[in-house]
């Protein structure tokens, strides 16, 4: 029986291996792969582009070394703080990255917060930096969403859409599993499958349409900061629907924290737009 299934599209896949190869009896997984991908990639386009805008192209290559290391630290505490009430009684799982447990959103964070420090530092604008490295980002949330279907991770409640997905009861973390989906378990060939959006899905197309209408409008971008702006409202709107989806959502009380913050900023992205369009300018 197939390990991963998409009925409505009629896609099988026997057989995926979270594990990509293993180097010296550590494994190397997928969802690493496409992080390393993300992150060489997005470098790549970001030192292009600042050839393109008269920048230091070389100075996105040393920002990157910073900023890998606060983002990591960011997603961390992040779902750590979110979390406290898990490892406020396993203290000795908080550094254990490799088991999973890093939020995008807390690595946003620390990444814009390094920015803002390192701009200052070397005198650059903060703004023009962020508008070169908004696309790049953009672009590795889009390649990383492969990782968490590698780890069969990230999915959402159950559903009988177009692009319903079948995952094998067994390789999915339970607490990943909500009720709703258990009262739709199917069992097939003797083997128990539950059936889930595929929320990595939605949000890669999500993030793929988000990075061509940056990549159109950095062209004719009136200041510096619209490109930074609108990857903030674009990547905002489509994590507040997607996270509802979601039956792995970090929570304060009833609301789950991605929502909030995504609602927050939708806010903060349109004030700013508007405020900064009637300024105008690019200098």
């Amino acid at each position: 029986m197939p390990e991963i299934w998409f009925p409505n599209l009629g896609i099988e896949i026997a057989h995926l291996d979270r594990v990509a190869f293993t180097v010296f009896g550590k494994n190397v997984y997928w969802y690493g792969i496409f992080i390393g991908l993300a992150v060489i990639i997005g470098v790549g386009m970001a030192m292009r582009q600042a050839r393109r805008t008269g920048q230091n192209p070389e100075m996105y290559l040393d920002f990157t070394l910073y900023a890998l290391i606060f983002s990591v630290l960011g997603a961390r505490l992040y779902y750590i703080l979110f979390s406290w009430e898990f490892y406020s009684a396993h203290p000795e799982k908080i550094f254990a990255i490799r088991e999973g447990g890093l939020a995008i959103y807390g690595g946003i964070i620390g990444g814009v917060l390094t920015a803002i420090v390192y701009a200052k530092k070397k005198k650059v604008d903060f703004w023009l930096l962020a508008d070169t490295a908004a696309p790049c980002l953009v672009f590795g949330q889009m390649l990383g969403r492969w990782g968490n279907f590698f780890n069969r991770e990230a999915f959402g409640g159950f559903t009988e859409g177009l692009f319903a997905m079948r995952y094998q009861l067994s390789q999915v973390r339970s607490g990943d599993v909500s009720a709703e989906i258990m009262n739709h378990l199917q069992t097939i060939g003797g083997v128990e499958y539950i059936q889930v959006h595929p929320t990595f899905l939605y949000e890669s197309f999500w993030n793929f349409c988000v990075l061509l209408l940056l990549l159109v409008l950095r062209r004719r971008k009136k200041f510096h900061g619209e490109i930074f702006g609108l990857y903030l409202l674009g990547y905002a709107l489509g994590r507040v629907w997607i996270e509802g989806l979601r039956t792995d959502q970090l929570k304060i009380g009833a609301f789950a924290v991605s929502q909030l913050l995504s609602a927050g900023l939708i806010l903060f992205a349109l004030c700013f737009l508007i405020w900064k369009g009637k300024r105008g300018n690019t200098e």
